[in-house]
């Protein structure tokens, strides 16, 4: 596939490890997530496999999809899903919640029994301190309130590094590792190690053409999207003032304001997306 610009979209080449495709491209590779799982816990782990790569969990209709960074099991049978989060956009509890009942979700085939839950871990790490306090790493259990002695042994447990992070005791190497995600040069064996392996993935082509069929996917979705919205507001709009009117307030020219009206008279059925797909797709 030929290297093209495409609009609000990142040139391969200068994805970081901070960015979700490059992040979840090095984390394909065992030899280097499972040391960054061992560094974030502090344990051991023999091994990890892959139910699929960047796993995108669909559950029943109606509900939101989640597309995740990495998700694995390790030989305990323990999930982990491991996010990157670059954009504080204020909502990071209640979307580790999601994250973590869509988990539940997946692995629990319907009607099956509560106690075949795995136990999980949701690890994002953000190049933000969104809890405003200076630690590398806030780690949440439940915990009863009225006793703090008491957990609800729910295995569940959500973690969110701070790659800004002053405070607290972690390991060296993951302390070299979330300056480097802060854009520092990589010091230390592993932040040098996943440096090395962005730059790998930069010459793989397979990589560069995964890149370019993900993007161009997501302009698409966008055009859609966009023209999605330009149908919608002209069906709602067609009869309460003058077409000049409507095609002022909306912004749009008037070709394009005459061909959705015209789609819109001979498909009145027609949802506004398939609409929208046929005037950009045919």
């Amino acid at each position: 596939m030929d290297e093209i610009k495409l609009k609000n979209i990142k040139p391969f080449d200068e994805l970081t490890i901070t960015d979700d495709f490059m992040f979840g491209a090095v984390m394909s590779e065992p030899k280097h997530l499972k040391p960054l799982l061992e560094y974030i816990l502090g344990i051991k782990i023999a091994e990890i496999t892959y139910p699929e790569k960047q796993k995108t969990i669909d559950v029943n209709y109606g509900y939101k999809g989640v597309r995740l960074d990495v998700y694995c099991e390790d030989d305990e049978k323990t999930v982990y899903s491991v996010e990157i989060q670059t954009t504080d956009q204020r909502n990071l509890p209640k979307r580790i919640r999601y994250y973590r009942d869509m988990i539940d979700i997946n692995i629990l085939d319907k009607g099956g029994d509560y106690r075949n839950l795995k136990k999980s871990f949701v690890i994002f790490i953000c190049t933000f301190d969104y809890f405003e306090k200076g630690r590398y790493m806030y780690t949440f259990k439940n915990q009863c309130q009225e006793d703090s002695s008491l957990y609800l042994k729910d295995e569940t447990t959500a973690i969110v590094l701070n790659s800004t992070g002053t405070i607290g005791e972690i390991n060296e190497e993951l302390k070299s590792t979330l300056r480097y995600m802060s854009g520092q040069t990589p010091t230390g064996g592993y932040a040098e190690v996943l440096d090395k392996a962005v730059k790998e993935v930069k010459v793989n082509e397979k990589w560069r053409r995964d890149y370019m069929t993900m993007a161009m996917k997501l302009q698409e979705r966008e055009e859609i999207g966009g023209l999605e919205k330009s149908v919608s507001a002209i069906r709602k709009g067609r009869g309460k003032g003058s077409d000049d009117f409507l095609i002022d307030v909306l912004g749009l020219n008037k070709t394009l304001f005459i061909e959705i009206s015209n789609m819109l008279d001979k498909n009145p059925d027609k949802s506004d997306w398939d609409i929208a797909n046929t005037i950009l797709y045919g």
